[in-house]
């Protein structure tokens, strides 16, 4: 009987239940319906919770009661938890839990009658005459593992049960289908859950030869045939081994298991065998040679054996043992053999180390000697296979080296301890070696944290000196900082543990701090974000949980003002709390609330978010937030809603959520507390208060989003606001999300939600709020649509209102017929919305509703309408393609259907028929022909079976002839025209978009199908429809060259292939497989013509079929892929090759190429790697241009792939990897040989006589030798082999290629050990020639790079001045003539130099004098004719002499005699060096440019002005110090060169770059001017070239240039004219300036101009500048207007100021547009300039200013005029608008008229801008009684509050402070510093 018949029997039986029993019956029925609703779950977390509140049920009814049942009643009880059990066989918890349920009824109740109708069910399973299915198989597993009843059942009729496995086992490895899927998997599994949970009972069958045995032994004949690759499945073979290994370990004797262990192990072998288990014996016979049968045999006997069988001896030798002499070297091999399966190999590693530990006494009890001397060939190879492995690129691998590292450690320390060694060498040798290692080799610090507590902290630090700096390089980089600060843990952890125990806490982190405090302070304080970040978040918590008291020295350290404190403080603070639980508001007193407001108005977004991390955590959940700490986050969270960084408003909703759950669950805990009080309780009314301002506190909250979503307002307001919004409705309502496992509201959360209802609040589902977020499907980008439905969907009532429904019909039909495709996606997120909270409604609908009880008829509806109006669009576009894509374009409808059929859908089987379904496959077919035919310009080519894709040419000619002859002109006068035209572009993107939702919706529906179909018993799609719906993939991927239709049909291509080769049915599988033969076929064939040779899609068809392969199968689809292009690509080229066609060999490369690249494979690809690699490198050669071009691409995605992690430490160099030569030659052996001959072939080319000379183009050495560079250097290999290259790498040198020599020295040190750095640097300074001595200019410079080169690399490991390096440094002084004039070639003197340089501080004061003499002489010597490498010489030369300020300023007092390259490059050096000149240096420069600008500015070169310019400001602003002031004499000519800039400035001549430049070297001459007189007219051109350039059409550079000047040049202008009369006005223009560029769209004007704002509140309040906090962009916005009325209240100009960031659209002519805006056909929509402009927030902002200006015209007699004068102007205006907003009275019922308002953001900032003017000219009415003429202020207050009420009672919100203006009637509330936004 089914689950659901029983149900119902259950339910009808305990309703006629006795009364008598009413309370325990009402509880079984409420117990019955948890499990009804746990079946209809179909997430699992649901049926787990509904399961678990079931359990309780059951509990609470009493064992009476329970006994009391009539027993029919009770079977039927029994018989439905048994047929839910089984329901649920994929779920193990869920098993359990019913399993619970039912042992508590057999021990409460009847034991024998669920023992009864248990072994009914598992009798059903024994006694079916087929081959047990995969459903009986999971059934046996779960009676077996999770069910106790299950367990005795299968005792009792185990023989049964094995006697079906056995026959079932061989069946299913006869069937091909069936031998790779979970039904051979399952079936092992069950024979090894037999063999492990009931030994007794298999024991007999095994190892006595009395009883039946021939059931085991066909079992273990599958199992050995599995292992040896019968099975293909890696995961089938390894649990078979483990079946196998676990069948032996029932053995009772050690003698005969081990025995059995040993047999088993020789069988591993490739040789066909004989293996005996007991009385078993069978044959082995190995299928393949992928050694995964010896992974399975040593994995399986090192899980499940027991030490006394893993200790026994060969049968042959006594001696042995068959953990070291059997195991180990089968091991041993495994790890050195570079399979696949490398991973599995280490575990297995991993797992002999942990049984050697386990049973080391034993083992040295059998030998009685040491099981690891220190010169132990055990210990070697150990070492060795660990050690080499350390950095495998293959994943896993490292950690299980690691693991393997810590357990040898373990084992050699309990052999040491139990031999008494006491020097335990083996250590300190490690500890030297790991100390070598660079320190970017990760498994230093794993095996450092390892050896560490073997040698010690102190030994350690004292040997590792440059601990702190590699720690603080390690945190700076994302693969180390784990590593890293594991290693910081451990060394800490370590140092407690030798610390004194007498010392207090105190005490002990006063000698933390010695240690480590300043290393922790400057990773917190840092500018490196990464490290920041890193310390923060690893080394703080692990520093307070061993010394909690640090924080004392570390928060006694820090000062708020200085940069990065601010983030570290709060980073200490939070830290602390989260590991102590203590407060941190007590640590240092009443300064910490300032420090903490200090730090939430920071302009450092990860200042910010810290502190607030620290106000909303909290240890305890109730614990509810202060009154201070919720006015604190009031003033907060309006100013950061606008923030553009996306990892900030995701940390922003988490400590929001936060601090939604201590208010949520801090209230539910006062509730119960007054609860339980009596009502005279003193501290009820404090319980109350905290009560009542979280209610209030949520409420706001909940009220704030929705201010922020209209139309109008940035993308990043409206994501923070639904973010928040999300918070709220997470947090505060009564929504459970089954996905979640935690954040889930709490069960009694309604009796909070009561009482904020009680008290008018938390209405968070009213229609107004209803219709705002509705709006929001509308807006212009994904995620704020998402987000909308998203909440729509999850927390608002189940059904939209009539109307709501009506309009959204419409207006989501209008927007899938839009040719826009965003608008397209618009309309099918609303259909899908409409589907599941309104269904669909027509009359075939309702006709279907009526005769149909079952399914899901409204979403067939649905389907229906959606498919006849796809195949209206395609009937239309097959008649008239221009009229479709102008109106009935395919796209859209195709999102439709997928919106509908896939994501509303919860089973598709309710929702497609079979007709249906062959409906729409049918038409997706004819649509795909359709659109390539379009694309072809021939349908007869494209239905052939020729896949050739058209080039873009050939689109493009076939689109224009559809134009040209569906629209009756000639296109001739537009084939000059560079632009594609709207036609053009909108036959073009429906095409592209339609070909691309074709793919993606068809693989996912395929999949959804397929998943799907396991729970019926028929398929809606048959082998003929899955081959139709391939064709329609290989046709769009073969025929189309669209790369955005390609990319986006392989999306669903891969979802379609993934779910064929998941089947089990062999037919699907061989679908993907022949598809991919086809594409392999069509790879070998001549294509057609093609420009980019890229071979369209078909790489990428290829591509997805490999990726759906099953990762744990030995994946032959990859092997016979790469083989098969491997072949095709090395096919010679045919003598009449034709270079104009896609050649087939080409088309195998860029396969390659994309099989390497795609991140659907991985590390699979790896074992490919060498043969790729040497394929790449040979085809260079090709004679043909495509060939070479596909194969350098090719080379380079394989390096990408191979060489792993790149560093992210900028002193590693950009190409920097973290694979050593040594690991990367291990893994890639086959390259060695190849690399290394193709090097020594070139080198021996340049020893020939004329080599060197003659240019000889070897086109693969460039790549080797950067793939050599590319590997990590600085590590020490063991073997030694490597060496072979450094003598190729020597010679080459000579090349007469540049580049190649310059690669050439960094692969050389990439290449060469450490140790044999400063030989290799001997023998090269050796080789260095005298002046006299002829040599080659090429050998010679290639020389002095490799010296450069090792010894940069040899001083950053040591830089002590050894006796080798003494010998360098003297070598290198005597051949100071390569840097003189001595020496003709300025690349070899720029290259000593830069040697010279790097040997500085080694270097004698004579050398240098003497080198510097010569320089200077040789600089100002005029050049004879043109010299290659003269400006690197010239730029390295001052390099060195400017590193003395002595020749520096020598240098520069001759700059104006120095021929033009030497002054080009003075000026570029300089650009490089500010901030580490001094100021006598720094003097002499700024004079002598000051003194040279004019005769720079007069020059023609614009690169040498813009240098020049760059120079002077670097030097002006240099270290940021006080601006020094010029000499009186040069004012004259400051004038002129001042003139020049702003000429050139309001002209606009010389481009942005150049005129960037100007600005601030003009703004910045202009402050240092000291004549007033001329200096006014200066700062009137000065002031209107900003106001020109801070606009939003300006070049972003100028506009962020102007936001420079202002911080460069704004303040001090404005503190030199403090007294002058000119200061208000030029205040006034500078501070608009400031308010313009706030909201620029680029964040970096933005943040400039807040620091503008700060600096001039510092210099105000006459603050020392040197320590000037920035403040936050919304804070700077409000600072720059408090200042401006403070300053300028009265200037002239201000109220227009003020008025001129009010929104100047009139609503009136916006309403007028509205109503005459009819639908668009066009593609595309002008974009605005400035996205992050918000005039409706400026609104807001402008407003209280306002009011205050009207408050000061008492004051000033010209303000009131200018006040009287305005209200008279705007008065009618103001009130003709509130007479519009009157009449526009929304309807009562929902209109397709006011949605488009709602959607417009004009209407909106329409609205916004005569609220604003409104509420201003009301105060003007209150305050001034000259103009109460002109309107009545009560009338006025009453027609505004009634605007505003009709508005929002509609879906129209304002901002907050607008809200609070018309609500309150006084505006001066607007006043209170809490009403701002």
């Amino acid at each position: 009987m089914s689950f659901e018949n029983l149900i119902k029997r259950l339910h009808h039986c305990l309703i006629t239940e006795d009364p008598a029993s009413e309370s325990g019956c009402q509880i079984l029925q409420r117990f019955v319906h948890k499990l009804s609703e746990s079946s209809r779950s179909s997430v699992k977390r649901s049926k787990e919770r509904s399961l678990e509140e079931a359990v309780q049920l059951l509990r609470q009814i009493s064992e009476a009661q329970l006994r009391g049942m009539e027993k029919e009643h009770l079977l039927l009880l029994v018989r439905l938890l048994l047929s839910l059990q089984l329901e649920m066989v994929s779920i193990s918890t869920a098993c359990r839990k019913v399993d619970q349920m039912l042992q508590h009824l057999a021990a409460k109740v009847n034991h024998q009658l669920v023992y009864k109708e248990t072994l009914q069910s598992f009798q059903s399973i024994v006694h079916s005459d087929q081959v047990l299915s995969l459903q009986d198989l999971q059934r046996a597993c779960m009676f077996l593992e999770d069910s106790a009843v299950g367990r005795e059942v299968w005792r009792e009729s185990y023989m049964s049960m094995l006697q079906r496995v056995s026959e079932s086992l061989p069946a299913v490895l006869q069937e091909e289908s069936q031998r790779d899927g979970l039904n051979c998997y399952i079936t092992v599994k069950v024979c090894l859950q037999v063999f492990q949970l009931l030994p007794s009972k298999v024991a007999p069958l095994v190892w006595e030869e009395n009883h039946s045995k021939e059931a085991v032994q066909k079992i273990l004949q599958a199992l050995m045939d599995i292992i040896f690759g019968q099975c293909c499945n890696r995961d089938t073979r390894l649990l078979a081994g483990t079946a196998v290994a676990m069948l032996i370990n029932t053995a009772s004797e050690s003698r005969v298991a081990g025995a059995a262990a040993w047999d088993l192990l020789q069988a591993s072998y490739p040789q066909p065998c004989q293996l005996a288990v007991g009385v078993l014996q069978v044959r082995c016979h190995p299928a393949g040679k992928d050694r995964v049968e010896r992974l399975a045999v040593s994995r399986g006997l090192l899980t499940c054996c027991p030490p006394h069988v893993l200790l026994s001896p060969n049968q042959n030798s006594t001696q042995t043992c068959l953990l070291l002499e059997g195991l180990f070297p089968l091991v041993y091999v495994l790890c050195e053999e570079k399979r696949d399966c490398h991973y599995l190999a280490f575990e297995v590693l991993t797992l002999w180390l942990k049984k050697v530990k386990e049973c080391v006494t034993d083992l040295w009890k059998m030998t009685g000697a040491r099981l690891l001397p220190d010169d132990s060939r055990l210990l070697q190879q150990l070492s060795h296979i660990i050690w080499t492995n350390a950095e495998s690129p293959v994943e896993g691998v490292p950690e299980f080296a690691s693991s393997a590292f810590t357990l040898l450690l373990n084992v050699y320390a309990m052999d040491c301890e139990h031999f008494c060694d006491t020097k335990k060498t083996f250590y300190f040798t490690l500890l030297e070696r790991l100390l070598k290692l660079p320190w970017e080799a990760k498994a230093k610090y794993h095996r450092l944290c390892a050896l560490l507590p073997y040698v010690g902290a102190d030994t350690m630090l004292h040997q590792y000196t440059e601990v702190s700096s590699h720690l603080l390089k390690c945190l700076s980089t994302n693969p180390l900082s784990p590593c890293g600060s594991e290693f910081y843990k451990c060394l800490i952890q370590q140092q407690r543990r030798e610390l004194p125990a007498s010392l207090t806490e105190l005490d002990l982190a006063g000698r933390w701090a010695k240690s480590w405090q300043p290393f922790l302070l400057e990773a917190l304080t840092s500018e490196v974000t990464l490290l920041q970040t890193n310390s923060s978040t690893h080394l703080l918590p692990c520093t307070f949980q061993v010394f909690s008291s640090a924080v004392h020295h570390l928060l006694a350290s820090l000062s708020p003002h200085r940069p990065g404190h601010l983030h570290a403080w709060a980073c200490i603070l939070s830290s602390y709390q989260a590991i102590s639980g203590c407060s941190p508001w007590d640590l240092q007193g009443s300064s910490t609330f300032k420090t903490l407001q200090l730090a939430l108005g920071s302009a450092d977004d990860k200042t910010r978010l810290a502190a607030l991390n620290l106000l909303c955590y909290s240890s305890k959940t109730r614990d509810i937030p202060s009154t201070e700490e919720m006015k604190i986050l009031k003033e907060f969270i309006p100013q950061n809603l606008n923030c553009e960084s996306s990892p900030f408003r995701q940390h922003l909703q988490a400590a929001l959520r936060r601090f939604l759950v201590r208010i949520r669950d801090g209230c539910l805990a006062r509730i119960r507390e007054v609860k339980g009080k009596k009502k005279e309780d003193v501290s009820h009314e404090s319980r109350k208060d905290l009560l009542e301002q979280g209610i209030g506190f949520v409420e706001w909250l909940g009220q704030l989003p929705y201010s922020f979503l209209s139309p109008g307002h940035s993308y990043q307001r409206k994501k923070t606001a639904l973010l928040l919004l999300s918070a709220v409705l997470e947090t505060c309502t009564d929504t459970w999300s089954p996905d979640k496992k935690k954040g889930q509201p709490p069960g009694n959360i309604g009796l909070l939600i009561d009482c904020a209802r009680q008290r008018g609040q938390w209405d968070f589902f009213s229609r107004t709020k209803q219709l705002l977020l509705i709006s929001c499907l509308e807006d212009s980008t994904n995620e704020i649509r998402e987000l909308s439905a998203g909440m729509l969907l999850r927390f608002f009532p189940p059904g939209f209102p009539a109307d709501i429904t009506e309009v959204l019909e419409t207006r989501s039909r209008q927007l899938l017929c839009s040719p826009r495709v965003q608008e397209a996606q618009m309309g099918a997120l609303m259909m899908k919305i409409l589907l599941q909270k309104s269904g669909h409604r027509c009359k075939e609908c309702s006709l279907s509703i009526a005769a149909n009880t079952g399914g899901n008829p409204e979403a067939l509806c649905m389907v229906r309408v959606l498919l006849k109006e796809l195949e209206e669009h395609y009937l239309t576009a097959q008649a008239d393609m221009m009229l479709s894509t102008r109106t009935k374009p395919i796209h859209g409808v195709l999102c439709a259907l997928q919106r509908c059929l896939l994501e509303a859908a919860d089973d598709i089987y309710t929702t497609l028929d079979h007709s249906l379904m062959i409906n729409l496959l049918e038409l997706l077919e004819n649509i795909s022909l359709l659109l390539l035919a379009v694309l072809h310009g021939d349908r007869e080519a494209c239905v052939t079976g020729k896949y050739a894709p058209p080039s873009f040419c050939d689109m493009g000619n076939a689109i224009s002839s559809l134009i040209s002859q569906q629209s009756g002109c000639n296109q001739t006068d537009e084939e000059d025209c560079v632009l594609l035209s709207e036609e053009h572009s909108l036959v073009l993107t429906c095409c592209w978009v339609s070909l691309k939702e074709t793919g993606i919706f068809l693989g996912s529906l395929v999949e959804k199908i397929l998943k799907e179909s396991k729970q019926h018993s028929e398929c809606l799609l048959t082998k003929q429809d899955l081959m139709r719906a391939s064709k329609v993939f290989k046709d769009i991927l073969l025929k189309c060259r669209h790369w955005g239709a390609v990319e986006g049909c392989c999306i669903g291509f891969t979802k379609f292939c993934t779910s064929l080769l998941s089947s089990s049915d062999p037919d699907l599988k061989d679908i993907p497989a022949q598809m991919l033969k086809d594409g392999l076929q069509v790879v070998q064939c001549l294509r057609s013509t093609s420009v980019t040779r890229r071979a369209a899609g078909l790489p990428m068809l290829i591509l997805c079929v490999l990726s759906a392969e099953e990762a744990s199968k030995t994946r032959p689809l990859l092997a016979l892929s790469m083989q098969t292009l491997l072949d095709t690509a090395r096919r010679p080229l045919d003598e009449n090759w034709d270079q104009t066609l896609d050649l087939p060999q080409v088309c195998a490369v860029h396969t390659l190429q994309a099989l390497v690249r795609g991140a659907g494979l991985g590390a699979a690809v790896l074992q490919f790697a060498p043969g790729v690699a040497i394929l790449s490198l040979t085809l260079l050669r090709s004679p043909c241009w495509a060939m070479r071009n596909a194969a350098l691409q090719l080379y380079s995605s394989l390096c990408s792939r191979v060489l792993g992690q790149r560093s992210s430490i900028v002193e590693a160099g950009p190409t920097q990897h973290s694979m050593s030569p040594a690991a990367f030659f291990f893994h890639y052996p086959e390259l060695q040989p190849f690399l290394l001959g193709e090097l020594r072939g070139e080198a021996q080319h340049l020893q020939r006589p004329t080599g060197g000379a003659k240019l000889h183009l070897q086109p693969s050495l460039y790549l080797i030798l950067t793939l050599l560079a590319q590997l990590q250097p600085g590590i020490q290999d063991s073997s030694e082999a490597l060496l072979d290259f450094l003598p190729a790498l020597l010679q080459l040198s000579a090349s007469p290629i540049y580049s190649v020599r310059v690669m050439a020295s960094k692969a050389l040190v990439a290449m060469t050990p450490p140790s044999a750095y400063m030989d290799l640097l001997i023998k090269l300074t050796s080789k260095l020639p005298g002046p006299q001595e002829s040599c080659c200019h090429n050998r010679l410079h290639g020389q002095v790079l490799q010296i450069k080169a090792l010894l940069d690399r040899a001083l950053s490991a040591d830089s002590v001045l050894s006796d080798d390096l003494r010998e360098v440094v003297s070598r290198i002084h005597a051949s100071m003539w390569l840097g003189t004039a001595a020496q003709r070639c300025p690349l070899v003197r720029a290259v000593y130099l830069s040697v010279a340089d790097s040997l500085r501080k080694q270097s004698c004061e004579t050398f240098l004098l003497q080198l510097s003499d010569k320089l200077m002489h040789d600089l100002h010597t005029p050049q004879q004719g043109l010299q290659v490498g003269l400006s690197s010489f010239h730029q390295q030369a001052l390099n060195f002499l400017c590193t003395d300020p002595k020749w520096a300023c020598q240098i520069w007092e001759n700059f104006s005699a120095a021929p033009p390259e030497l002054r080009l490059s003075l000026v570029s050096w300089l650009q490089d060096r500010r901030g580490l000149m001094q100021t006598d240096m720094k003097e002499v420069i700024q004079r002598v440019l000051q003194s040279n600008l004019k005769k720079a500015l007069l020059g023609d070169s614009v690169d040498y002005r813009t240098r020049y310019l760059a120079a002077l400001i670097a030097v002006i602003t240099d270290g940021g110090s006080a601006l020094p002031q010029p000499l009186s004499n040069s004012e004259p000519c400051l004038s002129e060169c001042l003139h020049l800039l702003l000429q050139d400035l309001e002209v606009q001549k010389g481009g942005p770059e150049f005129l960037s430049q100007a600005l601030i070297a003009a703004s910045l001459l202009l402050s240092q001017w000291s004549n007033f007189s001329l200096k006014t007219s200066m700062l009137q051109r000065w002031c209107s070239v900003l106001e020109c350039q801070r606009t939003p059409e300006a070049p972003e550079v100028l506009r962020v240039m102007c936001s420079e000047v202002l911080c460069a040049a704004g303040v001090p202008l404005i503190n030199t004219l403090r007294e002058h009369s000119s200061l208000p006005a030029i205040m006034m223009r500078l501070i608009n300036t400031g308010l313009y560029l706030l909201q620029d769209q680029s964040p970096q004007a933005r943040q400039k101009v807040a620091r503008f704002a700060s600096l001039l509140h510092h210099s105000r309040q006459g603050d020392n500048q040197s320590s000037v906090y920035i403040i936050q962009i919304n804070r700077a916005l409000l600072l720059l207007l408090d200042l401006l009325l403070q300053e300028c209240w009265d200037t002239p100009g201000t109220l227009e100021l003020l008025l001129s960031h009010l929104p100047q659209t009139d609503l009136i002519s916006v309403l007028k547009e509205a109503s005459a805006t009819g639908g668009t056909s066009s593609l595309y929509e002008q974009d605005e300039v400035n996205v992050f402009a918000e005039p409706s927030i400026m609104s807001a902002h402008m407003l209280p200013y306002l009011l205050q200006m009207a408050d000061k015209s008492s004051q000033s007699s010209a303000l009131a005029q200018t006040l009287t004068s305005w209200a008279e102007e705007n008065v009618a205006q103001v009130l003709d608008n509130l007479t519009a907003c009157e009449q526009l009275q929304p309807a009562k019922t929902f209109t397709p008229s006011w949605l488009a308002l709602l959607m417009d953001p004009r209407f909106h900032n329409a609205l916004c801008g005569l609220l604003t003017r409104a509420a201003f000219l009301l105060h003007l009415l209150k305050t001034s009684a000259c103009i109460r003429h002109l309107c009545d202020p009560l009338s006025m207050q009453m027609r505004l509050q009634a605007v505003c009420s009709l508005l929002s009672q509609n879906g129209v919100h304002f901002p907050p402070a607008l809200t609070a203006a018309v609500a309150a009637g006084d505006t001066h509330i607007l006043l209170d510093e809490d009403c701002r936004c």
